[in-house]
């Protein structure tokens, strides 16, 4: 085979390859949004005459609360987001119908309100999730 048909070949099932990569690539959307996490945890006072304080935004690790994407129809995990150090996420989907949760809530005696969406093509739907902890902390007071 010649030089120049072998680059021809070559060229060609680049060309097609690039083709399909970005048809593909024009019929997503996207998912992006912002993780919040709120601590119901009592905050320690320095000051007896200082009120507490209501639930406070936690500093905490993101990565501890990684959010699933999963199948409205079948509930099957399509993708895992881990959000930035500000909180903030963006994913690429394919269009369809998708409930965004939290990985293994029931666990981590974690609240948070699961939340459906829907992909379109070429679109960006914005869905900001708000993670509530201490619940256990909670519980236990209440029943002394």
């Amino acid at each position: 085979m010649s030089e120049s048909l072998r680059y021809l070949i070559a060229a060609c099932a680049s060309v097609i390859l690039i083709g399909t990569a970005s048809s593909h690539a024009e019929t997503q959307g996207f998912i992006e949004g912002q993780l919040k996490i709120v601590s119901l945890r009592p905050v320690q006072l320095d000051d007896e005459n200082t009120a507490p304080e209501s639930p406070t935004m936690a500093a905490g690790n993101y990565g501890d609360y990684p959010l699933i994407v999963l199948t409205k129809q079948e509930r099957k995990e399509i993708t895992r987001i881990i959000a930035d150090k500000a909180g903030n996420y963006r994913v690429a989907l394919a269009p369809g119908d998708y409930i965004l949760d939290v990985e293994a809530r029931v666990a981590k005696r974690i609240h948070v309100r699961a939340q459906p969406f829907t992909i379109v093509p070429n679109g960006t739907v914005h869905v900001n999730m708000t993670i509530t902890t201490g619940f256990a902390d909670e519980t236990s007071r209440r029943q002394e």
